[in-house]
């Protein structure tokens, strides 16, 4: 009897543990309002450009994005204070290939690819925010290519 009690605290002991470390839902709001999010490539890859009209400095910063398999950290830009952007190297970029290892110094290798927490279609993004310092997933949608 003993030991079938014991059994059953270790499984709800477990099973405790279990369901804290999976707690990876998707918010269905964030304190920011986002207009069209949208994606170009250039000679490197991919920019994911995340236009911000309104955010919540003080509650929440943007950290990362999952966009087409891969994960890139979100940079403020320099032109545009309400516009985040991830970059997401391809690997087609120029790159110089010589008989001298030291001369292909700064040969920046692809982007591994990296799996979202969630699924995703193509047209959609994983946004990784921090708030009160508790990370959480917010799903972009409607995400369009421009030249």
């Amino acid at each position: 009897m003993k030991n079938a009690l014991r059994f059953m605290a270790g499984i709800l002991i477990l099973t405790v543990f279990a369901s804290c470390g999976s707690n990876k839902d998707l918010q269905e709001h964030i304190p920011a309002q986002f207009s069209e999010v949208y994606y170009t490539y250039n000679s490197n890859g991919i920019r994911l450009n995340i236009p911000v009209t309104t955010i919540q400095d003080q509650r929440i910063s943007l950290d990362a994005v999952y966009f087409h398999g891969m994960k890139s950290d979100l940079k403020k830009s320099e032109e545009k204070s309400n516009l985040y952007v991830a970059d997401f190297r391809m690997g087609s970029g120029d790159m110089v290939m010589h008989k001298d290892p030291k001369e292909e110094y700064g040969n920046k290798p692809p982007q591994l690819p990296e799996k979202s927490p969630f699924d995703i279609d193509d047209d959609e993004a994983i946004l990784v925010f921090t708030q009160n310092d508790q990370v959480k997933y917010y799903k972009l949608t409607g995400i369009v290519e421009k030249e």
